[in-house]
């Protein structure tokens, strides 16, 4: 029984996710069939065309933001490191340091 409930709490949760993703997906091929188009492209060029701006723009979005805030975490904690903070204040500076 327990099995059961979890496979239909899981079926709901990915029905709910599923239109906020093809959301994203649609407006992605929308704009690249818009540049596509604009630059004339036809056959195996469009194809390729494609190919390559889907999986340019899926690799920015996933790859970009936890990149920058990875970096800026050691940024923030070699400046605390060097300032020889610990315990709380170490806490307030790394608190102000991400949200700047």
């Amino acid at each position: 029984m327990k099995k059961l409930i979890a496979l239909v709490s899981l079926g709901i949760a990915l029905a709910v996710s599923a239109p906020a993703f093809a959301g994203a997906q649609q407006d992605k091929m929308k704009a690249c069939n818009a540049d596509a188009k604009e630059q004339a492209l036809k056959g195996d060029e469009r194809k390729a065309f494609m190919k390559n701006c889907l999986k340019k723009d899926a690799a920015l979005d996933t790859a970009a933001v936890p990149a920058s805030q990875q970096n800026k975490m050691k940024s923030c904690s070699a400046e605390a490191k060097s300032k020889a903070l610990k315990g709380q204040e170490h806490k307030d500076f790394m608190k102000s340091c991400l949200s700047a």
